[in-house]
């Protein structure tokens, strides 16, 4: 598995893993940091122009995260994919806001389990309930490194 910075071309394949609308994922790319976990048969190395990078495969990315930073808090705004990728991923903010003395704070659907196993196997904890998303319920998780 390689783990990426999001590139617009990403936007389709992005769309497809959040079930959100292609330009919603272009803006995410251009407003936020935003990593890709991607299947690892491809080479990194590889010249960009003729490789992968040109517009990916919704079936090559396995993942992807979102995050920004203000003040002393890590905000991770959106995590999907695989298990193993959304615990990769999530590990990328995480070793930002260690570096930088910050804390990571995100919040979690109860039907994503993937992303709340993820979270508890990085040292997140549970801070109660966060706010309602379209009438969803979310869980509030904290890591103070």
């Amino acid at each position: 598995m390689n783990v990426r910075d999001a590139l617009e071309a990403d936007a389709d394949a992005l769309a497809s893993i959040a079930d959100s609308p292609t330009d919603v994922m272009r803006n995410l790319v251009h407003d936020r940091t935003v990593r890709v976990a991607e299947d690892g048969t491809h080479d990194p190395n590889a010249d960009v122009s003729g490789s992968q990078y040109d517009g990916s495969d919704p079936e090559d990315l396995l993942g992807f995260i979102s995050f920004d930073a203000k003040e002393d808090t890590v905000h991770v705004t959106q995590l999907d994919g695989t298990s193993d990728a959304c615990k990769r991923l999530l590990a990328e903010p995480v070793r930002f806001a260690e570096r930088e003395s910050m804390n990571v704070e995100m919040l979690v659907s109860p039907e994503t389990t993937g992303v709340e196993d993820a979270a508890e196997e990085l040292g997140f904890e549970r801070r109660g309930q966060g706010p309602r998303f379209e009438g969803a319920p979310t869980v509030r998780f904290r890591l103070e490194p």
